[in-house]
């Protein structure tokens, strides 16, 4: 039998190249893959990845706590238009007329007078007006009588000064009255003298305040006179 001759040496490089180290073929791998994605950077790793090995890990997902627009700057929100304002009604620019309650009063040259000057004007036209009423009004007249009888006993007559004050109050209130109701008379014959049922219902008005004057007149005098005079009255009655 003849001997067999030596194999060659690459042949036992060959025979020995299945026995390589796992990590020369993981690194012979790894590079085909990084050869491939230099080609077509679009290639999918796993396409040339060695049988056996894993391809890589993929990133881990962003916690679900935190968004994943959280480091990202929001953008400034639009500023709002503003509301057009409605347009005014016509009618607060047209003129007031006489008749409104909000027209503005017309110009009264006698309400321009202040302080002293005012004062005086005043006790003038106070004092015309107790002229006038002297002058016409005979009921005004009459009660003026009166009260000329009753202050000079209400002034000297021995009562307490709450009495004295309300027996001469008394009195000035019926001639308060009186004037007043002379003014209404007079403001009703300014608009018309003839007949008319609110014209005659305002002048009853007066005549009836003054009809409440004067009775409320007698019954303060007679409540304080009559309890602290009546029976000295009477007993002088009765002696003569």
């Amino acid at each position: 039998m003849t001997p067999r001759p030596p194999l060659p040496p690459h042949s036992a490089q060959g025979a020995r190249s299945p026995a390589a180290p796992a990590g020369q073929r993981a690194g012979g791998s790894s590079r085909a893959a990084r050869a491939a994605e230099a080609l077509d950077p679009r290639a999918s790793a796993s396409a040339v990845a060695a049988p056996g090995v894993a391809p890589p890990a993929a990133p881990a997902p962003a916690p679900a706590s935190e968004p994943a627009n959280a480091t990202a700057p929001s953008a400034p929100a639009a500023p709002r238009a503003a509301a057009p304002e409605p347009p005014e009604p016509p009618h607060l620019h047209e003129p007031l007329g006489p008749d409104d309650p909000l027209a503005p009063l017309p110009f009264n040259p006698y309400k321009g007078n202040r302080g002293i000057t005012r004062a005086w004007k005043a006790l003038k036209y106070s004092i015309k007006g107790f002229r006038a009423a002297i002058r016409e009004e005979s009921a005004f007249r009459q009660e003026l009588t009166l009260s000329a009888i009753l202050v000079p006993i209400g002034v000297f007559i021995p009562v307490e000064p709450v009495e004295r004050v309300l027996l001469l109050g008394s009195v000035i209130l019926v001639l308060i009255v009186e004037l007043l109701n002379s003014s209404i008379e007079n403001a009703v014959d300014r608009i018309g003298l003839e007949r008319n049922e609110l014209s005659g219902r305002a002048k009853d008005l007066g005549s009836a305040a003054v009809t409440l004057a004067l009775l409320l007149c007698v019954l303060t005098w007679g409540l304080i006179l009559v309890p602290r005079f009546g029976p000295l009255l009477l007993h002088g009655i009765g002696v003569l």
